[in-house]
């Protein structure tokens, strides 16, 4: 009995290697060619293929040199403002998220209590909404997930994001990472990479975006599903303004 469990820990843990091993030569290989396709994006094909019976798709790779200045300055100061200090993981915006996370979820159990003090002795509780959770990821930690892994909230896939996070920092550099990121990160149903979207949003190449409209996609990113049914809605104009005024600090890879 030993002996045979024995034998599958160790299957077990060459086969993690392996995986490992995998992974850092696909990223090897992105140092020279492009990926074909993201995890994510595989995904998404399905879905849509199931849910739709049919694939909406628009994607167009544009080299780093013709995605203009304004969006990748729009990007960073949106997604991940110390990107070219970091090593791939943002500890500090990590703590801060969960310090904000804790606030959030104590507000709405605090909203919950009120709501049951309140009821009537007779009916149903009106439930709180639940609270808005915000993440730290990178850029490069999103390209991970987006890349190799699934959607899935859980401890063994956070730490593979850790893996790949820092396998790509090590074997690529920040302009390819950046590159990658933003020919193949979602803007709205089947839409992805910054040439189609910004075909699709202002009739522009993704090198002729002003940074107004830079901003405006940028926004959009942590939810590309929501924000493309109002892209014109005063809290994507807002909240443009404001990474508007962050660009020009912006450092760019």
């Amino acid at each position: 009995m030993m002996r045979w469990l024995a034998r599958g820990l160790v299957l077990l843990l060459l086969s993690a290697v392996a995986l490992q091993l995998m992974f850092v030569a696909r990223i090897a290989m992105m140092a020279l060619v492009d990926p074909q396709s993201t995890s994510f994006q595989r995904s998404e094909i399905w879905r849509l293929a199931t849910e739709r019976h049919e694939v909406l798709w628009s994607q167009a790779w544009r080299s780093y040199p013709r995605i203009g200045a304004p969006l990748k300055r729009a990007v960073i100061a949106a997604e991940d403002a110390s990107f070219t200090d970091h090593g791939g993981v943002d500890w500090e915006a990590i703590e801060k998220a969960w310090e904000r996370n804790q606030r959030a979820e104590a507000r709405a159990e605090q909203l919950q209590s009120r709501l049951e003090a309140q009821r009537p002795k007779k009916g149903s509780t009106r439930a709180a909404p639940p609270p808005k959770v915000v993440g730290g990821s990178t850029i490069t930690q999103q390209l991970a997930k987006n890349l190799f892994l699934s959607g899935e909230r859980s401890l063994a896939r956070k730490g593979q994001e850790f893996v790949v996070t820092h396998v790509l920092e090590a074997l690529l550099t920040k302009e390819r990472i950046l590159e990658i990121y933003l020919n193949s990160v979602e803007w709205g149903e089947g839409l992805f990479g910054a040439q189609a979207a910004a075909r699709h949003y202002f009739r522009v190449d993704a090198d002729r975006l002003a940074p107004m409209q830079a901003a405006r996609l940028a926004v959009m990113l942590p939810a590309p599903k929501r924000f493309e049914k109002r892209p014109g809605s005063a809290y994507i104009a807002g909240r443009a303004a404001t990474i508007v005024a962050r660009m020009g600090a912006v450092e760019l890879p």
